[in-house]
């Protein structure tokens, strides 16, 4: 991908409320330059952004990546709908993991990547 192209992140379980991750996740983003998708099944719009309820909705066949930040339980639930868009990279946060979902999602030919997202991207939380 050319330096010139913006690449597109999905933000799933991001939040309106700015303590939590999946908010300080979306913000990092933003600030480095990164299309964001929100995905927030009670939100609109969340930092100025239109929000989308579920993966099913948002209007892409592809992403550059894709990060998680719900519980296991609710992400083992989307992994066969994350295929569609074909990312380059599945960030699974802190406790958005877990041995069951990591499994299914290598089996699915997923490319997971088990971290913070937000320091992925050579930012840290604390800064958000």
């Amino acid at each position: 991908m050319g330096k010139s192209e913006q690449q597109t992140v999905i933000v799933i379980g991001a939040s309106r409320f700015r303590d939590k991750f999946g908010n300080k996740a979306l913000r990092a983003y933003v600030s480095q330059g990164y299309r964001v998708i929100p995905i927030n099944p009670l939100a609109e719009e969340i930092e100025g952004l239109k929000a989308y309820r579920s993966l099913s909705e948002v209007p892409l066949d592809s992403v550059e990546l894709i990060t998680v930040y719900v519980p296991p339980e609710s992400g083992l639930k989307l992994l066969e709908e994350m295929i569609r868009f074909q990312p380059e990279e599945v960030w699974f946060n802190p406790c958005s993991e877990s041995q069951e979902l990591l499994k299914k999602a290598e089996e699915l030919g997923l490319p997971v990547i088990q971290a913070c997202s937000i320091l992925g991207i050579g930012r840290t939380p604390g800064e958000f």
